[in-house]
């Protein structure tokens, strides 16, 4: 007998449950023995159990060798990644390591100054845009979403804004904004500020991907809903106020979170068109030093905001579904 959750019952035989084959425990055992020895051991015992026709710990048995066997893959598998990248900066004298993670240039205290103070543009950027994101989308979804003939053409514009910002990659929507305005003197966006072209920017592309979220809550609120509301004697705009689009932004509020994760990054991309951004100041970094370390410390200033904030968004998404299913 090969597979251990065919067991042998008492007086015929019986399924017990589904543990792991001797050939497979011999396996994850070679993958990494510390662990894969207990499954092996498991294992085996479960099917000897199995074979003396001792049901429930044969059964309890295998379980056991199967919580041992993802012990093996998961540790196993990490202790492997780690060698690897340790392998990785180490070998060839440690060039990847000289390069990237240079001791001299990461100890560097005026360096680390020099990208806080154009990390801090990238923050201001980031939090503006996204407050005017907010609103701005949710103007475009709403705009999308009029009933009637009437409102066919400024549906139809609202379509093609979202249909075009969302097809052209945010670096040109960037560069066509931030250089292309200044050098046409582009009527009320002749004169601004580097950063105002920034946000612009930003805020067009980004509304775009946000108007499309706000949609599909909107329209997730059944529409019995709006029928309650207005059969209360609310208009459609005060509906969607106080009925809908209160329940649509609850819903939506992960997937909203996803693409300011997305925004917080491609803040990046500003110092193509010049703004002294952390990116930009990285470079000068780099070109000073003759390596790439100054990109290494901007990439860690960029992790310390976003993992908390994913992970927040992470712990806002499990509360979300026990309210859903009805937990605490």
């Amino acid at each position: 007998m090969n597979e251990l959750g065919l067991l042998v019952g008492s007086p015929s035989p019986r399924r017990v449950g589904r543990v792991l084959t001797y050939r497979k425990a011999a396996v994850v055992s070679l993958l990494f023995p510390p662990t894969g020895i207990a499954s092996m051991y498991y294992s085996l015992k479960s099917a000897g159990l199995a074979r003396k026709g001792e049901v429930e710990p044969a059964r309890e048995a295998g379980g056991k060798a199967r919580d041992w066997a993802w012990y093996s893959v998961g540790i196993g598998l990490t202790v492997y990644v780690i060698a690897f990248m340790a392998y990785v900066l180490f070998n060839n004298d440690g060039a990847v390591r000289i390069v990237f993670f240079a001791w001299s240039i990461l100890s560097d205290r005026r360096s680390w100054v020099s990208l806080l103070k154009g990390f801090w543009i990238n923050v201001q950027v980031f939090m503006i845009t996204e407050v005017i994101v907010l609103v701005w989308a949710l103007v475009v979804a709403i705009v999308r979403l009029l009933p009637g003939k009437a409102c066919r053409p400024i549906r139809f514009l609202a379509t093609l804004y979202v249909d075009v910002f969302r097809a052209i990659p945010a670096l040109l929507v960037v560069s066509l904004i931030g250089l292309g305005f200044l050098q046409a003197k582009v009527p009320l966006a002749g004169d601004l500020s580097d950063m105002q072209y920034v946000i612009l920017a930003l805020t067009l592309t980004y509304g775009a991907y946000v108007s499309e979220v706000y949609r599909a809550g909107i329209e997730s609120v059944h529409w019995g809903q709006l029928a309650a509301a207005r059969s209360l004697g609310l208009s459609y705009s005060q509906s969607l106020r106080h009925v809908v689009v209160p329940q649509a932004v609850r819903r939506v509020v992960a997937p909203l979170l996803n693409d300011f994760i997305g925004l917080q990054k491609d803040t990046a991309i500003i110092s193509f068109i010049g703004v002294l951004d952390v990116v930009a100041r990285a470079r000068f970094i780099n070109n000073s030093k003759g390596t790439l370390a100054g990109y290494s410390m901007a990439a860690m200033l960029f992790l310390l905001v976003t993992i908390p904030f994913t992970r927040w968004l992470e712990w806002l998404q499990r509360r979300t579904q026990n309210r859903t299913q009805g937990g605490r």
